[in-house]
């Protein structure tokens, strides 16, 4: 064959002259016409090879899916953790206060329909506690009939000490600021008299005037007798009132008749249940009518309601009570069974009603055992709970 006269240079030269070919086939079809030309693989291997394949494919990614699998778990988990503490934020923002006209200490107000694994509100303390008490303040005790004047509620207020003055001059001079109707309860105070000590201060002169109020039937002049006895029982430790009308010895009550004076002797053993003023979900802790010989049945009159007097049971919340025991003034009490006890305002309340029943026995502590929380509202049931001194805190301008 003839050599080529054409050196590579020319050669490539030439061809760059040359115009462009261009293949307008689909590059599927390019592929496919290749791949029939390539040797067939018997049919029987192809299962065979794909399972082989699969399970390759599977031990490389298994590793990385289950890393996969618990990054996605933990963040779903953190994602939950950061809207519950989103839920319990705004929770606490929404907690309602208590209500002006309430005129309870300025506390966090408890609402029932709130649920404890949303947020958790302090509950509110209804009585007066000794380690709470400022220097220079003195606690009154006023009792007021109910709206249907059936019973007596105790409301007390902190007043500042005045330096000379005394204690009964102070005492009526806060009656006039006395929201009794504010409160839900029958408006009584001030009284239409005057009230001071006798020169010996052993016991309570009571003046009214000729055209007073409390002879107008039976239910009034029991009232008027009961409240006086109350007061002066609850803020000292007189023994007598005496009366007069008009600076002349004695009052005249219809079913008393002339009444000159009645001895003050000290109301105990009673046992604390709960009074719902009307449109309120936070009780007064009232005593009941009745006295009991012993404290394990009063703690049973407080299991049940007395609907003629419109008082409901006060131990529902933190039932059941076990192993009552009285030692050295202290009150022992297990509440071993209830595992369905809650830190709300009804235990915190239930708890109060049981401090001040225990009160009205001599008693000065009490101790909580067996507990299912460590704690309701402030009150730590791992301690000794010292008794109130006094009951319904009530603040007043």
């Amino acid at each position: 064959m003839k050599k080529s006269e054409w050196s590579d240079n020319e050669l490539e030269e030439l061809l760059r002259q040359m115009p462009k070919i261009l293949d307008h086939r689909n590059p599927r079809d390019i592929y496919q016409n290749l791949s029939l030309k390539r040797r067939k693989i018997k049919s029987w291997l192809l299962p065979g090879i794909a399972a082989a394949a699969a399970l390759l494919l599977f031990f490389i990614l298994a590793p990385k899916l289950m890393d996969g699998t618990n990054f996605s778990f933990d963040k779903t988990q953190d994602e939950k953790s950061t809207a519950n503490q989103e839920m319990k934020m705004t929770s606490r923002d929404l907690t309602p206060a208590v209500e002006k006209n309430d005129a309870l200490p300025k506390k966090k107000a408890y609402s029932e329909t709130e649920q404890p694994s949303v947020m958790k509100a302090e509950s509110i303390k209804t009585a007066i506690y000794e380690d709470e008490l400022e220097k220079g303040t003195t606690v009154f005790t006023y009792w007021i009939p109910d709206p249907q004047v059936q019973i007596l509620i105790p409301v007390s207020i902190i007043a500042k000490s005045t330096g000379g003055q005394p204690w009964l001059t102070q005492y009526t001079k806060k009656m006039p600021v006395l929201t009794e109707e504010e409160w839900g309860l029958s408006e009584f105070y001030p009284l239409n008299g005057t009230m001071e000590l006798d020169n010996n201060n052993s016991s309570v002169w009571v003046d009214v005037p000729s055209n007073h109020q409390y002879g107008q039937g039976s239910t009034s002049e029991t009232n008027f007798i009961n409240v006086l006895k109350r007061d002066i029982s609850s803020n000292s430790n007189l023994k007598k009132i005496k009366f007069s009308t008009n600076g002349n010895p004695g009052i005249e009550l219809g079913n008393y008749g002339k009444l000159e004076e009645v001895d003050v002797v000290p109301d105990k053993r009673h046992a604390y249940l709960f009074y719902y003023p009307e449109g309120s979900d936070l009780p007064f802790l009232t005593p009941t009518i009745e006295t009991f010989n012993d404290i394990n049945t009063a703690i049973e009159v407080m299991k049940s309601d007395q609907p003629l007097l419109g008082l409901k049971s006060s131990l529902k919340s933190i039932m059941p009570l076990h192993e009552l025991s009285v030692s050295d003034k202290t009150l022992f009490v297990s509440l071993r069974g209830n595992a369905n006890l809650q830190d709300n305002q009804q235990s915190s309340s239930s708890l109060e009603a049981l401090l001040l029943t225990a009160k009205e026995f001599g008693i000065e502590k009490v101790v909580i055992k067996d507990s299912a929380i460590p704690a309701i509202g402030s009150f730590n049931l791992s301690k000794d709970i010292k008794v109130p001194v006094a009951p319904n805190l009530r603040n007043i301008e």
